[in-house]
């Protein structure tokens, strides 16, 4: 490839980095709240609660991401074939169908995975700390809020940023139900040129975006090590 097709193909992969980011976002922004319930309901008293949380844990932990994906874009159309008037509305090969179906999984899935680390980090703050709350007249609630998980939160932040990085590399995973990203870009340009480059640039891009994301997350440790 000449230099001047090369940056014709940076040009085009930078215009699909915003559907990238808009996986990217849109996961951390449900996902994390969804984990924080379900690590919620993983720790209820009320057996039945428990149980199903965590099969549906397990399930979304011991499945691919993949598979996911396919399985919740094919979900209308199998329920389009049983009863063709519902969801006769739905276009599968809308974008903002794509982008939808595609969201619905990764947030299943990766609030799956915040859930386990949410847990991690509730269960090893001692308990003494929730008797000096009750001691001091706290409610249950404001001593999860006020006291339980800031210390959570700091706790978390090592865990947490491996799965946000790793979340960054997954949204390639959208290119499997044709959503338009940037690997899906690349591999298009890939066929155009009969040349490796172009996934060479998006692996660039990832890269990129892996590199900021670990320096932001080194910066957070940093500020929330108030103890050193």
């Amino acid at each position: 490839m000449t230099g001047e097709e090369i940056l014709k193909v940076v040009g085009i992969l930078l215009e699909y980095l915003v559907p990238t980011l808009k996986v990217f976002g849109f996961t951390l922004l449900f996902s994390i709240p969804l984990g924080l319930v379900v690590a919620m309901l993983k720790m209820c008293k009320f057996k039945p609660i428990s149980w199903l949380t965590n099969l549906y844990i397990l399930i979304m932990r011991g499945t691919p991401l993949m598979l996911q994906i396919i399985v919740v874009y094919y979900a209308v159309p199998y329920i389009q074939i049983a009863n063709p008037d519902m969801f006769s509305f739905i276009d599968i090969k809308d974008e903002n169908y794509m982008f939808g179906a595609v969201l619905v999984a990764f947030v299943l899935n990766y609030a799956a995975y915040f859930a386990e680390i949410f847990r991690g980090g509730i269960e090893s703050i001692p308990k003494g700390q929730y008797e000096a709350a009750a001691a001091l007249g706290m409610t249950k609630a404001q001593t999860f809020f006020r006291i339980i998980l800031p210390q959570v939160i700091k706790r978390i932040v090592p865990a947490s940023s491996n799965e946000v990085i790793t979340l960054v590399k997954d949204t390639s995973l959208a290119n499997v139900v044709a959503y338009a990203e940037i690997t899906l870009k690349a591999k298009q340009q890939m066929q155009n040129y009969a040349s490796l480059v172009p996934l060479f640039i998006a692996g660039v891009f990832y890269f990129a975006m892996a590199t900021i994301l670990t320096a932001l997350f080194s910066f957070i440790e940093k500020k929330l090590n108030y103890y050193r």
